[in-house]
């Protein structure tokens, strides 16, 4: 069975992508599955796309009717984390409320064996620790205890450290993860603009 490729596709670009699709692979065929806008064409290829914020689609299926349903929502967040940094931020709709991007260092990796390698072991975990605990202390002040749609990406496991802290508890984590290098503002920036855009999971015959 193919793995579908996912491409993140702004809103005002998803008619053209759709109509792109169907130059490519023939008639294309739309439908509703599952708060999903699907298409299939002539020659097998297909396609899901999604809603950003985790938002079900169940309106006409057409391209323009699917794009004019992304809406960010009142109030959301993004937060982003690595070893070497994080970056959270607070949205009402598409306007940035506040932000914070931070830097951490975290040692990397060494070649060392015995109890050289062990005391760098520790000292490499304090430093993730230490960041992960700053990046937490910054994302519940931004964020504050709302019940808030979260939008997150970076390092899986640095993500769960830092919505581990109790203070963040009301957020829920909605898609699309965003995989991501090192915040900083650049990366932050494109990050909301992949948050607002389509998921469109392709699978090419």
């Amino acid at each position: 069975m193919t793995t579908p490729a996912t491409v993140l596709v702004p809103p005002a670009r998803v008619g053209r992508w759709v109509e792109n699709f169907a130059a490519r692979h023939g008639e294309t065929a739309l439908a509703l599955r599952d708060g999903t806008l699907t298409g299939r064409a002539a020659d097998g290829s297909s396609f899901a796309a999604r809603l950003p914020f985790s938002t079900p689609y169940d309106g006409p299926p057409d391209a323009a009717s699917f794009a004019a349903a992304v809406q960010a929502p009142e109030a959301w967040g993004v937060l982003l984390v690595r070893k070497g940094g994080f970056a959270v931020a607070r949205f009402e709709r598409e306007s940035l409320v506040e932000h914070k991007i931070g830097q951490r260092h975290v040692q990397g990796r060494t070649k060392a064996g015995g109890q050289s390698q062990q005391r760098f072991a520790r000292r490499r975990d304090n430093q993730a620790r230490q960041a992960y605990e700053a990046a937490a202390d910054h994302a519940a002040r931004i964020l504050g205890s709302r019940a808030l749609p979260l939008v997150t990406g970076g390092d899986h496991g640095a993500v769960d450290e830092v919505l581990a802290d109790p203070r963040l508890r009301r957020v829920t984590v909605v898609g699309p993860w965003l995989a991501v290098p090192d915040p900083r503002r650049a990366v932050l920036d494109q990050a909301v603009t992949d948050a607002v855009s389509v998921g469109v999971d392709v699978v090419n015959t």
